[in-house]
């Protein structure tokens, strides 16, 4: 039976991963307010959530609002261990599974109710099982779509099912916050608020120029057709990732050109690391640089070869960001840096050139390119022997970034995925 006909696509979300994962760890920890992280929370449980404790909050700040709350360390390798048995349990399901980050996936179950029963039996299969054998919660949303299940997951948290029958699709999404769309972050929902635009059927009620003109043709567009359920993307199983990036967020720093040193290259040896851990490279490489007051400025260029080494990667991420930070004089401060890859290809092995004298170190065939390209290789060798803090390069490793854990980040930018044509991603963290 068609999609359109019934709700077969399942959106399932581990509850809380992170803390619930610690609280399973440790049960002394049960039905307590914990906080997974340091000197900032990057994760907290629903009791914890429960006063208003959310990720990357400050720990002081989030002291204050829960006095009893603790604060636990990270137990990294059991966090992916206990993701993939979950994956498997879906998978058990049906083989048509998109994972779109270490703790959440989305199911298409139309080949599987023969077996199984309906989608929201299945549903309930995979909670009780999830539950049974793992001991972690799972919500999960039962919809036509990929979009509607999500929004479905969100409002069954925590730990509960939400099946939106096909027909009960207005019903369902017009009384909603629009916030629970997909993409729609703080200062998006800001300025529809100004609008008097708060819930979803009062977006869908806005024409798609209308919204355009409010929040840019792109962010317009997307948002009419989600207002409206318009989502034609499938289930996605096994797709490989269109692009590697990675962020950091910086409070307000002075824009000095060792800040952008630092920050860009510690980003370009977290992105370069993981494209020649998936033997990949990239042509095009985006800078995004984020001003006080969330204004965002993003400069792209593609190279002539793609490339897959960390200096390389750094060079031409501070060249564009010295790009953007010329552009705007007036400009003294940023807040955010991210550097991403696209245009992927295979990189199986190294294609030497002769001596021509194109582009020195950016092309990776070039004398002086191949023996940056054995380099990080060597430092991928020893991190992988002796952990990632054994080997690196000066400027990242002495560098005092702070902020959320390496192993983490790992972690977290290594299984997210960007559903195809989804709209803006939103990191946890």
């Amino acid at each position: 039976m068609d999609s359109a006909e019934q709700a077969t696509i399942l959106h399932a979300d581990l509850d809380a991963f992170y803390a619930s994962v610690e609280q399973l760890l440790d049960p002394a920890l049960r039905g307590k307010p914990i906080a997974v992280g340091d000197g900032v929370v990057l994760a907290a449980s629903y009791e914890a959530k429960a006063f208003g404790v959310q990720g990357g909050m400050a720990a002081w700040r989030a002291r204050r609002l829960c006095p009893h709350l603790q604060f636990v360390g990270g137990h990294f390798r059991e966090y992916q261990r206990l993701a993939d048995k979950v994956m498997r349990v879906f998978e058990d399901v049906t083989p048509a599974v998109e994972r779109i980050s270490i703790d959440e996936a989305f199911l298409d179950v139309r080949g599987s109710t023969r077996l199984f029963g309906q989608p929201a039996d299945i549903a309930r299969r995979i909670r009780d099982r999830v539950r049974t054998e793992i001991g972690l919660p799972v919500s999960i949303g039962v919809a036509t779509t990929k979009h509607l299940a999500k929004v479905a997951s969100q409002v069954a948290k925590p730990d509960g099912l939400v099946v939106v029958e096909p027909g009960q699709e207005r019903a369902f999404l017009d009384p909603l916050p629009v916030e629970l769309l997909w993409g729609v972050g703080r200062v998006t929902r800001e300025r529809l608020a100004r609008a008097g635009i708060r819930t979803v059927g009062e977006l869908a009620a806005v024409s798609p120029a209308a919204l355009e003109r409010l929040a840019g043709a792109a962010v317009g567009r997307k948002l009419s057709s989600l207002a409206a359920n318009a989502d034609p993307r499938r289930v996605a199983p096994g797709g490989r990732s269109r692009s590697v990036g990675a962020q950091s967020a910086l409070g307000r720093r002075e824009a000095t050109a060792d800040l952008l040193q630092a920050v860009l290259g510690h980003l370009a040896d977290r992105v370069a690391t993981r494209l020649r851990a998936a033997r990949r490279a990239g042509r095009t490489v985006t800078v995004t640089v984020r001003f006080p007051g969330l204004r965002t400025v993003t400069r792209s260029i593609t190279l002539p070869a793609p490339v897959s080494t960390t200096l390389t990667l750094t060079e031409v991420a501070v060249d564009l960001a010295q790009l953007v930070l010329d552009e705007q004089p007036l400009e003294r401060e940023v807040t955010l840096l991210a550097i991403s890859v696209s245009n992927l290809v295979d990189e199986l092995a190294l294609q030497l050139e002769l001596p021509l004298g194109l582009d020195g170190g950016r092309r990776p065939g070039t004398p002086s390119g191949s023996a940056r390209w054995a380099i990080d290789r060597a430092v991928d060798d020893v991190r992988a022997k002796f952990g990632r803090r054994a080997l690196g390069y000066a400027g990242v490793a002495l560098a005092d970034l702070g902020g959320v854990p390496e192993e983490l980040r790992e972690l977290v930018e290594a299984e997210r995925r960007e559903p195809r044509d989804a709209g803006p991603r939103v990191s946890r963290l």
